[in-house]
């Protein structure tokens, strides 16, 4: 029992006491809502700058698309989209190139490039035979698979078999002679590029007009490369066992799938008939090769298709470019390359000339200059890159003298690890690819009145 002068004493202590513990309580709640709201403030900033990671690195892997998708939107500002957009896009090129890598992906599924691509490494034994088996590779892969499809089929290839030998120091010079095979000898074919199956199409070109444009050229770039094959050593090796296996059945359907849509590029069988034909079969045999479409090289096709539409109206442009391909087909599409790529500037260019074989040859050529003068080109620097952390100088030297005529500065800089052979080679091709060049653009001048003028 409290006395009468203890129990206001204890009240008051009591009440401190509440007071005391409501404030521990208040502050304890303050601290944890804190805690809770500086959390989510984090997690907030966390996820957003996940999300703008993954946005950069889509667009760094999917840089023409952006570019395409850009110019698109821009020049659809000086032109409304309206009816006559619909006729900007070349349905049938597009179909044909889908079916094309379709059909191309099924075959990959199916391991068989790898299978016959490791049985003809292996009867090599030295470091120049297999380099040279895997730019030969790659040169006939361009021819049937597309230049972009071939580099992503045979460049892992390429290093698998240089890493397993302990060869490594050859992958760039590797690499860029297998770019140069894809780009340069893919060409031949009218499927052996994005930009042959779309000018082929476009301008309704005949088999006979397509060839007798493209063999010259294409027979100088490949005695050249092979000649370049030679920076090779001879040193011996021992080559990996070829352990891929391959269902005879599947490749035979799939070879027929693949000669159905060359029938399609070359207009011996309706598009529309073999679109159905492909897709239903891949649907039953093979649905991963229809999701890994490269959908992105479609859908700059059609924003590219969609950017020269729109410059085809405007008049400017049109008087621009009709003054600069008047001084030459050839160069004009070979240099626009340098800036926009060899497709797009195909698309660009085909609506302002009927130039049709200059045209061919400039963006097939101009296509092996700067590195984002072709898609290829960026393909093979992200794949040695992504292998060899810190190996842009040595790619960059030999890409330097080998891809850009008349650029013989980096000769006399000494990179590691390169050999003075080697260097000579590259020096050697440079040196034969200005003569070369020289030579295709003399030529084409003086035959321009009566052989590669029209369609």
């Amino acid at each position: 029992m409290y006395t009468s002068f203890e129990l206001p004493l204890a009240f008051v202590r009591s009440t401190e006491c509440h007071c005391q513990r409501s404030a521990i309580v208040n502050h304890l709640k303050m601290c944890y809502l804190l805690r809770r709201s500086v959390h989510t403030e984090f997690y907030i900033f966390h996820a957003k700058g996940l999300f703008m990671s993954k946005i950069k690195s889509w667009c760094r892997a999917n840089a023409m698309l952006v570019i395409s998708l850009l110019a698109a939107i821009v020049t659809a500002f000086f032109v409304p989209p309206d009816r006559d957009y619909l006729g900007y896009y070349d349905l049938k090129t597009l179909t044909c190139l889908f079916c094309v890598l379709a059909v191309v992906g099924a075959l990959r599924d199916l391991h068989i490039f790898s299978a016959l691509s490791q049985r003809m490494v292996h009867t090599f034994s030295t470091v120049r035979g297999v380099c040279t088996a895997l730019v030969v590779i790659t040169m006939f892969g361009s021819m049937l698979l597309t230049n972009d499809t071939a580099l992503l089929t045979f460049l892992p290839l390429g290093w698998f078999v240089l890493s397993f030998t302990g060869q490594e120091k050859h992958a760039a010079l590797l690499f860029i002679l297998q770019n140069c095979a894809a780009n340069l000898c893919g060409m031949i074919t009218p499927f052996g590029n994005p930009q042959n199956l779309y000018l082929f199409s476009y301008y309704g070109l005949s088999t006979k007009t397509f060839f007798s444009a493209m063999l010259p050229p294409f027979i100088l770039s490949t005695v050249l490369i092979l000649l370049c094959c030679l920076a090779f050593p001879k040193d011996a090796l021992s080559v990996p066992e070829a352990q891929a296996t391959v269902d005879s059945r599947q490749a035979a359907i799939y070879g027929g799938l693949f000669c159905l849509a060359v029938a399609m590029v070359l207009r011996l069988v309706p598009y529309i008939l073999g679109l159905a034909v492909i897709v239903l079969a891949l649907w039953l045999l093979d649905r991963h090769a229809l999701k890994t479409v490269d959908w992105g090289l479609l859908a700059t096709f059609a924003a590219f298709f969609t950017f020269s539409g729109n410059l085809a109206r405007m008049e400017a442009v049109r008087v621009l470019f009709a003054r600069l391909l008047s001084h030459g087909t050839i160069l004009i599409s070979a240099l626009t390359c340098q800036i926009i790529s060899n497709v797009p500037a195909a698309i660009l260019l085909s609506r302002f000339t009927q130039d049709a074989r200059g045209l061919l040859v400039g963006v097939n050529v101009g296509g092996a200059g700067t590195l984002v003068a072709s898609l290829a080109s960026l393909i093979t620097f992200r794949e040695y890159t992504r292998r060899v952390p810190g190996g842009g100088k040595r790619f960059l030297f030999f890409w330097d003298q080998l891809c850009i005529p008349g650029n013989s500065s980096g000769c006399h800089v000494r990179c590691d690890g390169i050999s003075r052979f080697q260097q000579n080679c590259v020096l050697f091709w440079n040196f034969s690819e200005v003569i070369v060049t020289a030579e295709c653009f003399m030529a084409y001048h003086c035959r321009n009145t009566y052989l590669y003028s029209g369609s």
